[in-house]
């Protein structure tokens, strides 16, 4: 294709994917763009659920997969997973050769892509960049993928503000909002009986959705924390609960076996999932009462749809958040207080006029404009921005 560009969206984990399928259909769409798509970390898991199948069957084409996790979920794991990946992407991205690589926030293994791509001298265009999660490692990733970065595109503007605070030149920082928002905008939702249906499991009268991720700055807290939330949750009367297991973070392979097991000890009031693709996690949200446990979703796009979110310690700290969100503690008096409000008639009457602080959605639309008309011939050249103070 005359005068296109080529597009390398590169994506790990199943929620990632969930955010970025809707650009990745933008630009395969456009006709000055050619799309590539690397799949890597998690989708090639079985563990984690073999997530590349719903980028096939969303109708993309996988340029390359690349396996890069290790068989242990440790610290030294993870390190040994970001040094396979810098390996198999040096490969990778030599051979594809795209005017721009495109990636999304802030974990280990984009990170590893990111500074693979900067030394082949391959322009990067980075999602979510800004953003404050004081609980995670993920929070010195997010910062190092932006200052390898040369194009970025924000959820706020005062994340906006803070990346041209890192040195980067405003006419490179484009507020363009979330881009999870457009899915809500853009999907047709299940019907609560087509839902229930593909989960093969009934809703209550109380429904809740639990995402519940290790804190990656914290020292082997995860079971610890995780247990005091099944003991609260144990506690409800009338409430079913739909678990998605944790990432492939350290530890996450701690959560998913104590899901599994008081799964199996609760098969009537209970279900969990490896991944419950983007379509049926958004469609759950419109049955819950609230999402439950330190998902950035809970932030970002639960909002939308005027629910509650339960966010538990410090992996999220710092992010921007809506009224709806509730704060605790992983303590057991702190999450029985928070469930207490979640139910008050005072916070069910306030989530009636909940205004998302991500936006409205229409990102996508604008990140590929962006992406296909910005001068690339001198992106490389970059000079660090100072701050009038």
């Amino acid at each position: 294709m005359a005068n296109s560009r080529t597009v390398c969206v590169v994506t790990g984990t199943r929620a990632e994917y969930s955010l970025l399928s809707g650009l990745m259909k933008e630009i395969e769409e456009n006709d000055g763009l050619v799309l590539q798509v690397v799949a890597t970390g998690a989708h090639l898991s079985p563990e984690f659920g073999l997530t590349f199948r719903e980028i096939e069957n969303d109708g993309f084409s996988i340029d390359k997969k690349i396996e890069v996790l290790m068989s242990s979920d440790s610290e030294v794991g993870v390190g040994k997973s970001m040094g396979t990946t810098m390996l198999g992407f040096s490969e990778a991205l030599s051979e594809l050769k795209p005017d721009i690589l495109v990636v999304l926030g802030d974990r280990y293994e984009i990170f590893s892509v990111v500074a693979t791509a900067a030394v082949l001298r391959i322009p990067v265009a980075h999602l979510h960049g800004g953003e404050v999660t004081i609980g995670a490692v993920d929070e010195s990733f997010r910062h190092s993928i932006t200052k390898m970065s040369h194009l970025h595109f924000t959820s706020t503007d005062e994340y906006r503000r803070r990346v041209i605070q890192l040195g980067e030149s405003p006419d490179r920082v484009f507020n363009t909002g979330a881009i999870g928002v457009d899915n809500i905008n853009s999907k047709s939702l299940l019907t609560r009986e087509k839902f229930e249906d593909s989960i093969g499991f009934s809703l209550g009268n109380r429904n809740l959705l639990v995402t519940f991720h290790p804190v990656t700055l914290e020292s082997n807290t995860a079971k610890e924390q995780f247990n005091i939330l099944l003991s609260v949750l144990d506690e409800l009367e009338d409430t079913h609960i739909v678990f998605t297991k944790a990432n492939a973070d350290a530890d996450g392979r701690v959560i998913n076996a104590a899901i599994d097991e008081y799964v199996l000890n609760n098969s009537k009031k209970c279900r969990s999932f490896d991944s419950l693709g983007m379509l049926r996690y958004l469609s759950a949200m419109q049955f819950m009462d609230a999402v439950v446990g330190n998902s950035s979703s809970g932030l970002i796009e639960v909002p939308s749809f005027r629910i509650g979110t339960i966010n538990i310690g410090d992996r999220q700290k710092g992010r921007i958040k809506a009224s709806s969100v509730i704060d605790c503690a992983p303590e057991i008096k702190d999450m029985r207080k928070a469930f207490d409000e979640l139910y008050s008639k005072e916070f069910q009457v306030k989530l009636k006029k909940v205004k998302n602080p991500y936006g409205n959605g229409g990102v996508a639309k604008k990140v590929v404009k962006i992406i296909r008309e910005y001068p690339l011939g001198n992106i490389l050249k970059k000079t660090f921005h100072d701050i009038d103070f």
